[in-house]
């Protein structure tokens, strides 16, 4: 994909669109209390522009996931862990992420502060993409809804070297670069081809 064919959002057209659900979000609460949870290394940027625009009062709460996949005999699973989870009870919870995709780390999120009983719990993202969808959740506010799959940069989303969270714009990136061989395996791989004359 050319640099000329890549979707993107502009500074300008993300302000105006965070501005309306700053808007939004302020009519549904109506001025009480918001808790916000924020899930860091994505969703600080969008958090930061986005609470800017919230007339309620607002108290932030910061966690991080964690995935990682466990063996467990011959099955494998994914787990999400988070940190410690704020006593939200009683409380108006709104929780802030950058990109929801297939879903699974809001869902686990969600249900995880769901046992603090708060009085309500809602989902805010900047970056809606509906196609990778693996559980039947749907953000309560987003900012802009895509089919792509595309591996989305900038606005606090880094590519695959960890850059570019700094650019002001959301732009599509490349895709992620699969697994490079190991200088074992290539070397394994290149005896085999000579072994069979390739």
């Amino acid at each position: 994909m050319s640099a000329k064919q890549r979707s993107s959002y502009s500074a300008k057209r993300i302000s105006a669109r965070i501005d309306e659900l700053g808007k939004q979000i302020s009519r549904a609460y109506r001025g009480r209390r918001v808790d916000a949870v924020v899930t860091m290394d994505r969703g600080y940027v969008f958090a930061a522009d986005l609470l800017r625009n919230v007339v309620s009062p607002t108290v932030c709460h910061f966690v991080r996931a964690e995935v990682r996949d466990v063996q467990q005999g011959k099955n494998a699973r994914r787990e999400v862990l988070f940190g410690s989870r704020p006593d939200l009870k009683g409380r108006d919870v709104l929780v802030l992420d950058a990109v929801m995709d297939s879903g699974i780390t809001q869902e686990f999120l969600l249900r995880r502060l769901g046992e603090s009983q708060p009085r309500s719990l809602r989902l805010a993202v900047l970056l809606d993409k509906t196609a990778g969808r693996r559980v039947a959740l749907e953000p309560d506010y987003f900012g802009f809804q895509t089919a792509s799959n595309q591996v989305w940069v900038g606005y606090g989303l880094a590519d695959a070297r960890g850059q570019r969270r700094n650019e002001r714009d959301l732009t599509q990136g490349k895709p992620w670069p699969r697994k490079a061989k190991t200088a074992s395996n290539s070397k394994a791989a290149n005896n085999e081809k000579k072994r069979s004359g390739r």
